[in-house]
């Protein structure tokens, strides 16, 4: 297979993490790598044995480009992907895909209109087990769908992250929330509209260094979003509760039954059924605990669907609507009641077996 070549941009410790994969995959080839400090540039192209631009203008001329991986901070992101964008080359994007609707709803024309292919983070509902998840609900073993429960306990960041302090300027819904959104998005298809409430519960915050510092954004929140398909999903995000809460993962509950999803990231989380008002059992042939998350699989998909010339799956057009979601349920909770969302998409089709 030919293989697409990729420049990262932003080289950060997850740029490390990418490298690594990229290799992993017949499909990519990792070409170069641009950060505006030169040392972390230099680093990593040193350790992945690819270029190192000078200049992200440079990195843009470079005919040999396909792909822009997009893995810069978030005030970064609209920037740096447009550019690559109005330059002809191909994006993928670490989440969120942009700050704000606006910049999103631009990324998805600007892609548009020089033919080229948008796809961003997560690629959570890639994994085999959400895969399942997905193929079970669309079987009816559960009936009609009408509620979702998703949990995103994430802890505190300060007691693990020597500087948690941009996380408590985004927040959890931005950070995480997106995760379970884009898996059940996946399944259900774009939210129609949204109520918020969100609340700082612990505002002075100590980190790991001995900084005290005070939370910016809300570090709890609660959303009940109405999907255009019918579900109506209530997300709990935290910054607060452990991730070793009892309240866990995504709950599918239908007419006939209710399906749980351990874990909205891991591609090994378990599955679990049960008839109504019975107790859950594990679904049988549950993926191998060995699965990793694989970061670069939504990379990879994206650079078989350019050659293979079809939709690929990790759309810039359902990122763009999660971050309508998540800023229409900020104007919630800014304002009150239910909040409208605008935007829509197709959802990706299954993954093979």
């Amino acid at each position: 297979m030919n293989r697409v070549n990729v420049a990262v941009v932003g080289c950060g410790v997850i740029a490390a993490v990418y490298a690594r994969e990229i290799q992993t995959f017949d499909n990519l080839h990792l070409l170069g790598c641009f950060d505006l400090d030169p040392e972390k540039r230099d680093k990593l192209a040193l350790e992945a044995n690819c270029k190192a631009y000078p200049t992200y203008e440079a990195l843009l001329a470079d005919p040999e480009v396909d792909v822009v991986l997009n893995l810069t901070i978030l005030p970064a992101h609209f920037e740096v992907s447009m550019q690559a964008l109005q330059a002809s080359k191909h994006v993928f994007s670490e989440k969120p895909l942009a700050s704000s609707s606006s910049e999103a709803r631009a990324l998805v024309e600007a892609a548009q209109a020089n033919g080229v292919r948008l796809g961003c983070a997560p690629i959570t509902f890639m994994g085999e087990a959400q895969q399942k998840a997905l193929r079970t609900l669309r079987s009816g073993a559960i009936g009609e769908v009408r509620m979702i429960y998703a949990e995103t306990n994430h802890g505190r960041i300060e007691t693990w992250h020597p500087t948690p302090f941009s996380f408590y300027e985004v927040g959890p819904l931005r950070d995480v929330g997106v995760y379970p959104m884009m898996v059940i998005t996946s399944i259900f298809g774009p939210a129609k509209r949204v109520w918020a409430y969100g609340t700082v519960l612990k505002k002075d915050r100590v980190s790991k260094r001995g900084v005290p510092f005070e939370v910016q954004a809300p570090d709890w929140y609660v959303l009940m979003i109405e999907l255009h398909s019918g579900p109506v999903v209530r997300l709990t995000c935290s910054f607060y509760v452990t991730h070793t809460s009892k309240q866990t993962g995504i709950e599918f509950h239908g007419d006939e039954g209710q399906l749980h999803l351990s874990n909205w990231v891991e591609p090994s989380a378990t599955l679990e059924q049960a008839p109504f008002g019975k107790p859950y059992e594990p679904q049988p042939e549950d993926p191998s605990s060995k699965i990793p998350f694989r970061y670069a699989l939504g990379l990879s998909e994206m650079a078989s669907a350019i050659r293979e010339n079809r939709p690929h799956r990790a759309s810039g057009e359902q990122a763009a609507h999660i971050v309508d979601l998540f800023e229409a349920a900020h104007r919630s909770i800014q304002q009150g009641g239910f909040v409208e969302v605008h935007s829509t998409f197709t959802p990706p089709a299954p993954m093979e077996d």
